[in-house]
């Protein structure tokens, strides 16, 4: 089982990036998706939540509407869409499979926002 997480960088408050999170070994389409992001010092929280079909979406409060989940089941992939970047989102940002007591983590995409 692999969860590799991509596109994470240096960007300029107000800014975007799209974080990808690329799966294989298991049934992707079957798990429901999610990001999460741990910043320095901080407890990893929650950022957005995809269902195995896409249909339910939630995010966490500071996110709506600034972050936008998505995925793709025939490329085994979800996204994380970011836009309007600030400072505090600086942080490592993981993807997460889970299905029942099954779960998986990516080791993590480093997102860094500052001038």
């Amino acid at each position: 089982v692999q969860l590799v997480e991509s596109g994470g960088g240096l960007v300029q408050p107000g800014g975007s990036l799209r974080l990808s999170c690329a799966a294989s070994g298991f049934t992707f389409s079957s798990y429901a998706m999610s990001w999460h992001r741990q910043a320095p010092g901080k407890e990893r929280e929650l950022v957005a939540a995809i269902s195995s079909s896409g249909g339910l979406i939630n995010y966490a409060g500071s996110m709506k509407g600034r972050f936008t989940i998505s995925r793709d089941n025939a490329k085994n992939t979800v996204y994380l869409q970011m836009n309007s970047l600030k400072p505090e989102d600086t942080a490592v940002y993981f993807c997460r499979a889970t299905r029942g007591g099954v779960d998986y983590w990516g080791k993590g995409t480093l997102v860094t926002v500052s001038s």
